[in-house]
């Protein structure tokens, strides 16, 4: 699949979306770009502001097979991954599929389970395999991930831990809509609801093909020291405990390259990295000291190493002679 091929399929996909969920077209791009690059995405709102409906209505665009996990204190591995099963009349055992075995999984407020269940998503993530009693299954492909969690709320709440941070592409923040778009919501939904309408318009097949050719598009040589430096940047502030880690840079190679790619680009702008500085990076920093207002000191951090990085001003749509 070409890169103006994916840019359409992403076109249609976004469309489509926009049928259900009101503006939020930045962040619809860059869900689809973690889509398009195989990674996971968090999401990290308080509630009502769409994450769910914004799940569904890309499963639903893709025709892609959509399950959701409820994340509570409660919650077992075998839960999430599934288990093996004692028949008694065939007098064997069988394997009942947990709800990864699907293209996209909502793990809705996964900071709620206990840290033994959170892990049980680590091989699915990385991996795209189940291993339960010596047997690895691998899972359906496309496998997205898309986790929330309420930032706000910390009671009976479990942190994600740095290990599995770092298995998101990218961490995103929807926001409340304003008051223009308040007002298109309820026009929208006040008798019908778009979601239940909502039909294809790709096939899984080329979803898995733009997985397979987003890495044709050209990164120059610029724009990969433009990244060294801004992922260095990020290890020299006092108030930083860990910096930003060389998966972290190549993530965010990945995210640039398939942002490129939904924008019909066959290359890689610095705009385009400065755009996922923090989608990509904010939840790959531990800063010392205060937790409780961690997200937004590590905003104001990147902000300032935006500022202070000089990005590429050559041409970086083809190689250099």
């Amino acid at each position: 699949m070409t890169v103006e091929n994916i840019g359409s399929l992403c076109a249609r996909v976004r469309e489509n979306v926009s049928r259900v969920i009101v503006g939020k077209t930045g962040s619809i791009d860059l869900l689809l770009s973690a889509l398009v690059a195989g990674g996971h995405v968090l999401l990290e709102d308080v509630p009502g502001t769409g994450k769910t409906v914004l799940a569904k209505s890309i499963a639903a665009s893709l025709d892609c097979s959509f399950k959701r996990i409820q994340f509570t204190p409660d919650l077992l591995p075998s839960d999430i991954t599934g288990s093996n099963m004692y028949n008694q009349h065939q007098n064997t055992f069988e394997f009942n599929r947990g709800p990864v075995f699907t293209n996209v999984l909502l793990a809705d407020e996964i900071n709620r389970a206990t840290p033994r269940t959170q892990s049980a998503l680590l091989e699915c993530m990385e991996e795209g395999q189940v291993t339960v009693d010596g047997d690895t299954r691998i899972l359906d492909q496309p496998f997205f991930v898309l986790a929330t969690q309420n930032p706000v709320e910390i009671q009976g709440t479990f942190p994600l831990p740095e290990a599995q941070l770092d298995r998101f592409l990218m961490r995103l923040n929807m926001g409340y809509p304003d008051a223009g778009e308040a007002l298109e919501i309820l026009g929208r939904f006040i008798q019908a609801s778009p979601l239940r309408e909502l039909k294809p318009v790709a096939e899984l097949s080329q979803l898995n093909d733009a997985r397979q050719s987003f890495s044709s598009v050209y990164v120059s040589a610029p724009v990969r020291e433009y990244i060294v430096k801004l992922t260095e940047a990020t290890r020299l502030p006092s108030d930083v405990s860990l910096g930003v880690s060389p998966r972290g840079m190549l993530a965010m190679l990945r995210a640039g390259q398939a942002l490129a790619a939904v924008s019909g680009r066959s290359f890689v702008l610095p705009d385009d990295i400065k755009r996922l500085v923090t989608p990509v990076f904010s939840h790959r920093i531990i800063l010392r000291g205060s937790v409780g207002s961690r997200a937004q000191k590590t905003q104001e951090l990147l902000r300032d190493i935006l500022l202070k990085t000089p990005a590429p001003t050559e041409d970086v749509s083809k190689p250099q002679a």
